[in-house]
């Protein structure tokens, strides 16, 4: 049976990303589907997993083509002499999770990975380094080559994804045009045929204002952008719903009869989420050529060298990193020989 490499960043060293990806593959059931390549070092692996009570085993490797199975492989990325400060935002655990993202992403561009797994950064750290993205959504879309990508928050139960990510609530509104949200909206509806297998998608679209503008009264990007964006998709025979309001949408659970929703902007769409699938949720971007996951969680400080931390998020980014892989090299196929679909 074929085993898929995973390259895995390591995040921010201070939280509890090292700790999750150890704990992860301390099933080591998991690791009958994956070789996981954690990009960082063994030196950061060693101090976190002292802290806990995993017998995940790993090895130093060269290269993902010398990569063996059964155990974690760490290929080198950043300061060997990286010092762990856990809790703490430094400028040398910023870099070395820059360092990371880049040493696995020119793998991934090289073709030798089959799906990437990001573990939780801390965006300050990042900046003090001089990293210049808001997010990883935005960074991988620049260093893989995309046109756009969709942050797209997926679980069981819910799929959300967002038309604007990681910016401050005063430009939203400069970033709701009518153009940016048809290219998320095909971007999503795409996702959700070639990455989910779901022939004709059902997406609901929220509304930007409370109570959807409740006709004009509490605003007019709906009257006046949504709803006639939405009736011409829906004449191009896309299965696409709303404005609704978003506090309805999600209070009388109308998503679950869609297959995702789209919502304005980053809060408006994962707080209900999280609400909903917190620790059993993953984020995917969407848009991108290679498959892209991570739990859907932050670098929890407070919980850093505690033994505290669940890993049921980053072992969900994984299965899913596997699945969307899936289902897109059988679409790919599928296009190629018609007769097969």
């Amino acid at each position: 049976m074929r085993k898929y490499k995973i390259g895995i960043s390591i995040g921010d060293i201070n939280g509890i990303g090292p700790e999750v990806i150890l704990k992860a593959f301390d099933n080591r059931s998991i690791l009958k589907d994956i070789i996981p390549i954690v990009y960082g070092s063994t030196k950061v692996l060693t101090h976190h997993k002292n802290m806990t009570r995993v017998e995940t085993q790993f090895v130093n490797t060269k290269d993902v083509a010398n990569a063996v199975s059964g155990k974690i492989n760490v290929i080198a990325s950043g300061d060997e002499n990286i010092e762990v400060t856990l809790g703490k935002v430094t400028k040398a655990a910023g870099q070395f999770a820059i360092d990371s993202l880049n040493a696995m992403v020119k793998d991934a561009k090289e073709g030798v990975l089959d799906a990437i797994v990001t573990a939780p950064i801390n965006k300050h750290a990042m900046q003090l380094a001089g990293w210049g993205y808001p997010g990883h959504t935005e960074y991988l879309g620049r260093a893989l080559g995309a046109e756009d990508q969709l942050m797209f928050m997926i679980s069981d139960s819910l799929k959300v994804a967002t038309v604007t990510g990681h910016i401050p609530l005063t430009q939203i509104g400069k970033k709701l045009t009518k153009e940016n949200i048809v290219n998320k909206i095909n971007l999503l509806n795409t996702s959700l045929v070639q990455d989910f297998g779901i022939e004709k998608p059902k997406i609901g679209v929220l509304g930007l204002n409370p109570h959807a503008g409740d006709g004009g009264a509490i605003g007019n990007e709906e009257e006046e952008m949504i709803t006639p964006l939405i009736m011409e998709l829906k004449k191009k025979s896309m299965l696409v719903s709303g404005p609704y309001p978003a506090d309805g949408f999600f209070g009388s659970s109308q998503f679950a009869k869609v297959d995702a929703t789209l919502a304005m902007y980053h809060d408006q769409g994962l707080i209900p989420f999280k609400a909903l699938s917190f620790n059993k949720g993953v984020n995917y971007t969407a848009g991108l050529s290679v498959v892209r996951t991570s739990p859907d969680h932050g670098t929890a400080y407070a919980l850093a060298g505690k033994d505290q931390a669940s890993p049921n998020s980053f072992r969900q980014a994984l299965y899913a990193a596997i699945d969307i892989f899936r289902t897109r090299e059988n679409h790919k196929e599928m296009n190629a020989n018609p007769l097969k679909k």
